[in-house]
């Protein structure tokens, strides 16, 4: 393909802007694709990395479940911090490394279906990373699921912390991934 990009440059430089045009129309075409896009509620996205196991898809690292990071940061202050805005400077790199998300494997913006089987939880650093390329394109495996026998995203742990002491819930970010922690744990009758 780049010799398509320098014939359209030699193309531009002589002046003939309409053959350029058709060099890269003819074999470099840009595909428009309009797509919808929508915001998953913390519950939607807990489904899938419970569903996931809790593992990048693109790495096979384990993740977290997204309060015991924030409990780190509220245990541990300044150590551990937290920025609502994920500036890496202010934000302790944790939370790019662990913190799920989750991410199409072919990307709507590349034609992708919203649909369960094109969705994987991965990182914020490797969703970053991937943006909307394709795996393949940049060098990423998908994993298999992992499995919450083995690894739950310290689920477990968070909820023995909390029996301990709620009072972090008061927090409304906490509050809200505690809730859905909740609906799936009800839902899906999961036993951690």
């Amino acid at each position: 393909m780049i010799n398509i990009l320098v014939e359209s440059c030699e193309l531009i430089l002589e002046g003939n802007i309409d053959k350029a045009k058709s060099v890269i129309e003819d074999n470099y075409k840009h595909d428009f694709i309009e797509y919808a896009t929508r915001s998953m509620s913390n519950y939607e996205k807990l489904k899938i990395f419970l569903n996931d196991g809790f593992i990048d898809r693109y790495s096979g690292k384990k993740l977290l479940y997204p309060n015991v990071l924030r409990i780190l940061s509220f245990e541990l202050d300044d150590i551990f911090p937290f920025q609502s805005n994920w500036k890496v400077s202010n934000c302790h790199i944790a939370y790019w490394d662990y913190f799920p998300t989750y991410d199409h494997i072919i990307p709507i913006a590349r034609g992708g279906k919203d649909i369960p089987e094109n969705i994987v939880t991965t990182s914020m650093k490797m969703n970053s990373a991937k943006s909307n390329f394709l795996a393949e394109e940049i060098g990423f495996t998908v994993y298999e699921k992992g499995n919450l026998d083995n690894w739950d995203g310290m689920i477990s742990w968070y909820l023995k912390y909390i029996e301990k002491d709620d009072k972090i819930l008061k927090d409304k970010y906490m509050l809200n991934w505690h809730n859905a922690l909740i609906k799936c744990i009800k839902d899906d009758k999961m036993i951690l």
